[in-house]
């Protein structure tokens, strides 16, 4: 009888245990469906659109996601327009009409969109709200007319925006969950990290509050990958590129 290579005998035995280990629960009997969303972030100095896909698969109930693709949008930040709000919606069709051919076009309807304006809107806001509500409007109008379910156009206060900030970070760096070596989600052990974020006109430092500190009223309070998390932004105004930037020149000049 004709024996069998050793090198055969080794896969065959390896290809044994790994079969062992995975359960048939693991192994999906169809494919999973992907599904897709879109985030348009409107700071200060630009807009940009971001594309994001994801599975029906969870993670103690919360998504798990992935960044597909972006879109710069072209021209300067929304505020920049508070004298002809209509030049602020007309800016985003390049990116919204990119958007319906990277996305499935029987998945239009059905992918999520929203849009969250930052720091200088909540300026324009204080100051001239009036303006701010006619850029709002005529946002809301071209995202209304695209063929995606449109989910809301707003301003984010300081302590969202910190929050998001902070969520982000931490998903990139795989502090809420990491994979196992058999590519199955896990908790993981790391400790939160904490995000210090410079703008154009002001800073912002979002942390996790411990368990036996007192959440301020601006705290937000999140549930993450069967984790309940309190964060807090400490706003820093006038300590954002720009007024570092005069600093600097100044301190030059003398």
């Amino acid at each position: 009888r004709e024996l069998l290579p050793p090198w055969l005998v080794i896969v065959a035995g390896l290809t044994g245990i790994v079969l062992l280990c995975v359960s048939t629960k693991d192994v999906p009997m169809a494919p999973l469906r992907t599904k897709y969303g879109i985030v348009l972030d409107a700071g200060p100095s630009r807009t940009i659109l971001f594309i994001y896909q994801w599975t029906t698969t969870k993670a103690d109930k919360t998504g798990v996601i992935i960044g597909y693709s972006s879109c710069p949008v072209q021209g300067p930040g929304v505020s920049s327009y508070s004298d002809s709000p209509q030049k602020a919606g007309k800016s985003l069709e390049l990116c919204l009409n990119w958007a319906q051919k990277e996305i499935p076009a029987e998945q239009h309807s059905q992918t999520p969109l929203y849009l969250g304006v930052t720091t200088s809107m909540r300026q324009l806001n204080l100051t001239h709200p009036i303006l701010s509500d006619s850029l709002l409007a005529a946002l809301t109008g071209t995202l209304k007319s695209s063929p995606f379910s449109f989910q809301g156009a707003q301003i984010l206060s300081s302590p969202e925006e910190g929050a998001f900030n902070w969520v982000t970070v931490n998903y990139v760096l795989e502090n809420f969950f990491t994979y196992d070596w058999r590519g199955q989600l896990v908790p993981s052990r790391r400790g939160m990290a904490g995000v210090l974020s410079v703008g154009r006109t002001s800073a912002q430092l979002t942390s996790e509050l411990e368990e036996e500190e007192q959440a301020p009223k601006e705290g937000v309070k999140l549930q993450l990958y069967g984790q309940t998390h309190r964060v807090h932004t400490c706003q820093c105004p006038c300590h954002g590129t720009e007024q570092l930037r005069s600093r600097l020149l100044s301190v030059l000049i003398q």
